[in-house]
């Protein structure tokens, strides 16, 4: 049955513990299953939402990859961005589900991968999505980021796209703090590290935030849908320029022939509509705890914007 758990190396692992794990190295030279692929493949990734089950959201993809690979496919959950961008430096990563951000600081510092495809929200659809500023619907003080000046203000991560390095850059043009990021940030507002989306959006509408950043489908839908947050409790008083799409990537140590056939699954393969057909799943099956539709093309220069956005902010965790 394709619904049997291999997630025995599914924990919360933080920073460099991930390059100590004991999953197979990707530069593993070991037997190959029928297909050419390695008997084992890693799949890692962070929530972006408090999780205590981030695996189930990958049960279809993992399903998928197994029967198009033969290999056995062990998933590793991150408490960070860092332990899956330090992961795949050590070899101790073969897949990955980055954030845009990740992806770029992956590649400064070293990590040789390959964008596999970015998640798309329904078929035919682009990859992207949008930052947003938030406060909560009946708080008259905050009506634009202008207003975030002084306050309590609720990030998502150091490390993450549309919940610290848009949010930053969008900070810096309104003049609510000065260039140069993390070293000015505290000079503006009062930074608040929620650790996911939803804990950021949830921290405004709770009040211990005055206003705070997420992504625009985890206020709009996710939390919505879950029951957590009412229709209108927060109301959107900034949002930034479409961001490149949340994205699979390959470690190159896989080998081209390998990478190029992984890419084929995931961008023809990898979405709701194959997978339930395949019988994958029984509901939407939606994959990841973004929810995502499926898996579209993508490439390194789709990410040239958040390269952009580094130049804007100059922020450390930018540079290798």
């Amino acid at each position: 049955m394709f619904f049997r758990r291999r997630h025995a190396a599914v924990a919360a692992l933080a920073g460099l513990a991930l390059t100590l794990s004991a999953c197979s190295g990707s530069g593993d030279s070991g037997a190959r299953t029928e297909q050419g692929f390695p008997e084992k493949l890693t799949l890692a990734a962070i929530p972006a939402e408090n999780s205590t089950d981030l695996s189930a959201s990958y049960d279809p993809l993992i399903a998928l990859l197994e029967k198009e690979t033969g290999s056995e496919v062990e998933f590793v959950q991150a408490s960070d961005y860092a332990g899956v961008v330090e992961g795949m430096i050590a070899g101790n990563v073969d897949l990955a589900f980055f954030g845009p951000f990740a992806y770029v600081v992956a590649g400064v510092n070293g990590a040789d991968i390959t964008p596999l495809g970015a998640g798309v929200q329904e078929k035919g659809g682009r990859p992207g999505y949008k930052s947003y500023g938030l406060a909560a619907a009946d708080n008259p003080a905050v009506s634009s980021l202008a207003d975030f000046k002084g306050k309590k203000v609720c990030f998502v991560d150091p490390s993450s796209t549309s919940g610290f390095l848009y949010p930053t850059a969008g900070l810096i043009e309104s003049e609510v703090i000065a260039s140069g990021a993390e070293a000015d940030l505290s000079a503006g507002v009062q930074p608040i590290y929620a650790g996911g989306h939803d804990a950021s959006a949830l921290a405004v509408a709770a009040g211990d935030c005055d206003a705070g950043f997420a992504f625009d489908t985890m206020v709009d839908k996710t939390l919505v849908d879950k029951g957590d947050l009412k229709p209108g409790q927060l109301k959107t008083v900034w949002k930034s320029e479409t961001i490149a799409g949340s994205l699979f990537a390959a470690n190159n140590d896989l080998g081209t022939d390998v990478v190029a056939n992984l890419k084929t699954i995931f961008t023809e393969k990898a979405n709701a509509e194959y997978m339930l057909g395949q019988g994958f799943c029984t509901d939407e099956c939606r994959i990841t705890d973004e929810r995502i539709w499926g898996v579209a093309p993508a490439t390194d220069a789709d990410y040239n914007g958040v390269r952009h956005v580094c130049e804007v902010t100059g922020s450390e965790k930018c540079k290798g």
